[in-house]
């Protein structure tokens, strides 16, 4: 096994850059378009959702399953709180924690994407896991 090490300062870069495409993908998605993350997702996604009994593999059935939302999610805004971006130059891994609000409805999420540089020099997000955020509560 090898590892990729790399420098303090691409490894910020990285993560800036990953933020900021998971943030514009997030804006988007806020005002009812599903385009911002399909642009952003690799050929061979795997995709976790907490309304789904099963993993959805590869982007064409992942976009299908993303029209149905088409026009229908809205948020006044989010936060992605606490992310953190660990790289090793060719792979990043993406994990926050998500809030979005509605009026005086707050949506908490858990969220890990996996990007990966591609052979065409952009990062995409080749494997994402959503859950909602319900900590135990004690008896």
């Amino acid at each position: 096994m090898t590892f990729n090490f790399i420098s303090a300062q691409e490894n910020e870069q990285i993560a800036e850059k990953i933020i900021a495409m998971e943030k514009a993908a997030l804006e988007r998605w806020t005002h009812g378009d599903p385009s911002g993350y399909v642009e952003i997702y690799s050929k061979d996604i795997v995709y976790f959702d907490p309304s789904l009994e099963k993993r959805i593999d590869g982007l064409e059935i992942l976009s299908e399953y993303y029209e149905q939302a088409r026009g229908k999610v809205y948020a006044e805004r989010f936060e992605l709180v606490n992310p953190v971006v660990q790289t090793d130059g060719k792979m990043a891994v993406l994990t926050f924690n998500y809030q979005s609000f509605n009026s005086e409805i707050i949506r908490k999420w858990n969220c890990t994407e996996v990007y990966r540089l591609e052979d065409d020099g952009n990062w995409k997000i080749c494997q994402s896991h959503w859950s909602l955020t319900q900590p135990f509560k004690s008896e």
